[in-house]
């Protein structure tokens, strides 16, 4: 008997699994991504601006199905989360780019989307010169290629869903754990921030992270429908300090346990990391703290 987890933001039902089960069974010639269109119609299932969530929807079905819910028809081979995104074809190495902060500025922010060319340069810097592992994102979530005043690319930075639950961040903003069921897509991740590596400028990380603080909330509004309250990053300790953070007067609130970012069954180990966070406006507690329902 399913007493209501949430998946993607929805309670599942006895009720909600009769209709996705009824669905598969009645059209058993389609793929998942049809299924997922098909529940992202008949629920409405779109964000703020209307566009719909079928990224979203398909992760649902996926989730069901690990569970051991739903029996779905057998993938297709398209590419899908978590699967390796596009990648373009990289120049050879760069000449080193030296120098002072005011000489690269004013910098260039570009918010790129999923079928921008420049979209595949943006994840093959990631893929080939980020520390960890680069896979496909999912949900929402805002991509900067950031360029010089010469348009030469210096930095790439990564924004994604905020991790389900950390206590030390939790503490910090003072929610419930029902608030934050209902409010963590106002918390936004920055899961991967990259200085390319022939780019040796002082100040330029943490010049980056106060730029994009005081534009994100309005590229995430215009492209989501809603805004974002506070930022957070994890910092794996034994490899970094998180100086540029700190310059850009991120908190440091606490660490983890040693847990993956989204491990519900305290069963998956991670090195453990300084939680900081960066609130986005003065009342960030007001607009995280309140009770939320869920479509």
């Amino acid at each position: 008997m399913v007493s209501g987890p949430i998946i993607q933001g929805r309670a599942v039902t006895a009720d909600l699994l009769a209709q996705v089960r009824g669905l598969v069974a009645e059209r058993p010639d389609w793929s998942r991504r049809r299924l997922a269109l098909e529940l992202c119609r008949r629920w409405q299932w779109h964000n703020a601006v209307g566009q719909i969530k079928d990224m979203a929807a398909r992760s649902f079905l996926n989730k069901l199905e690990q569970r051991g819910w739903i029996a779905l028809p057998p993938p297709q081979g398209r590419r899908g989360p978590g699967f390796a995104p596009r990648l373009a074809m990289l120049p050879p190495p760069q000449t080193l780019i030296t120098g002072s902060l005011a000489q690269l500025r004013p910098l260039h922010f570009e918010v790129l989307g999923a079928r921008q060319a420049r979209a595949a340069r943006f994840n093959a810097y990631l893929a080939r010169h980020h520390y960890l592992p680069y896979r496909s994102t999912v949900g929402e979530n805002l991509a900067y290629l950031v360029q010089d005043r010469q348009g030469r690319d210096v930095a790439c930075v990564l924004f994604g869903a905020a991790a389900w639950k950390t206590q030390p961040r939790d503490a910090f903003i003072g929610w419930t754990a029902a608030q934050r069921q209902g409010r963590l897509g106002q918390v936004a991740n920055n899961s991967r921030f990259l200085i390319l590596p022939w780019v040796r400028v002082p100040q330029l990380a943490s010049h980056i992270l106060g730029q994009v603080a005081r534009r994100i909330a309005a590229d995430w509004q215009g492209r989501y429908g809603h805004r974002v309250a506070l930022l957070e990053t994890f910092v794996e300790r034994g490899r970094f300090r998180g100086s540029c953070y700190r310059a850009a007067n991120w908190t440091c609130v606490g660490q983890t346990q040693g847990r993956t970012r989204q491990d519900r069954q305290h069963a998956l180990q991670a090195p453990v990391k300084d939680v900081l966070v960066y609130p986005l406006q003065a009342d960030f507690r007001k607009a995280l703290c309140h009770e939320a329902l869920h479509a």
